[in-house]
């Protein structure tokens, strides 16, 4: 394994630069898909070999549940290991599950006290609430997505503006942003390096969903000046993990590229661009992880499974 077991922990960096010219060059359906991608395999990258470093550098702790093959001299020459880096890996390790499953239970708890608050409501694809603070979110369900609106927000929007508010909302659903969400989230909590892309997937999806609205309605400016009116009246969202219409992501850019040409549609950048000299570092930095990764992997698969007795 060596030193390449090493690598997914700070090849994350290599997607820095896309993170930020992906968001400002690329359409956002290709923006998204392409960070989340990269972010997903560092993530579980990283994660894998957190897990090798533990096993492989505390393997002459006492207590350890490797077989006693594992401590032979022999073995211990073909898997060079480092125990500071072993034991510091034990709580590294906890520390990414816990606050991973701390986000996949804070996700589906939002999710399903969002849902139980509808119950009253008719069973409609829009729900909307009696309450004098703005606000719209897109809910997703197992067996009905919701569009979830205040009458304090619907009596700021003319007509025109209403109809790009409920399809920028079909969007998010249709598109199921959410789960990109959820992964750029759960990767930045795994490797604190991923950061910058989950900051971006959350402008990217936004943006996704304006584009896809201005495409519906056929007028760009409309979207761009609903946007803008949400923006100035909204508070936070009361659940913060799902998508809403004026949040997250910067609003005066958000309206800005609306109040422009669309972006072009190709599914991959020019080669000799900025944006595409990027792209290609973060897929070579992905690649490398996943490739670090499974060396390190079935290495010491190989060496444990031949130190261990029949």
């Amino acid at each position: 394994m060596g030193v390449f077991v090493f690598l997914p922990l700070i090849l994350p960096l290599t997607a820095w630069p896309v993170a930020r010219l992906a968001e400002q060059h690329l359409h956002p359906r290709v923006a998204t898909r392409l960070l989340t991608a990269v972010a997903g395999v560092m993530a579980a990258c990283s994660t894998v070999c957190l897990g090798l470093l533990m096993v492989v550098g505390t393997a002459q702790l006492p207590g350890n549940p490797l077989p006693d093959g594992w401590s032979d001299p022999e073995v211990r020459e073909a898997v060079p290991y480092d125990e500071v880096a072993g034991k510091a890996a034990i709580p590294a390790l906890l520390a990414v599950a816990a606050v991973c499953a701390r986000t996949l239970w804070r996700h589906g708890r939002v999710r399903r006290r969002a849902h139980r608050a509808l119950t009253a409501l008719p069973e409609t694809e829009v729900a909307v609430l009696p309450d004098e603070m703005p606000y719209a979110y897109a809910l997703p369900g197992r067996s009905r997505d919701r569009i979830v609106v205040t009458t304090g927000l619907l009596d700021c929007l003319r007509p025109a503006e209403r109809r790009a508010l409920f399809a920028h909302e079909r969007a998010h659903l249709a598109e199921r942003h959410h789960r990109f969400l959820l992964v750029t989230q759960l990767a930045a909590r795994a490797n604190p390096f991923l950061r910058p892309l989950r900051t971006a997937v959350s402008y990217t999806t936004e943006r996704w969903a304006d584009e896809e609205a201005a495409r519906v309605l056929g007028d760009r400016r409309t979207v761009a000046r609903a946007i803008g009116k949400a923006a100035l009246v909204s508070r936070d969202t009361p659940v913060p993990t799902l998508a809403g219409f004026a949040a997250p992501g910067p609003v005066p850019r958000r309206v800005a590229a609306l109040l422009g040409p669309a972006p072009a549609t190709r599914s991959w950048p020019p080669v000799f661009t900025a944006v595409g000299m990027a792209a290609w570092t973060a897929a070579a930095g992905a690649a490398m992880s996943a490739m670090s990764s499974a060396n390190s992997a079935v290495t010491m698969m190989a060496i444990l499974y031949a130190a261990t007795p029949l």
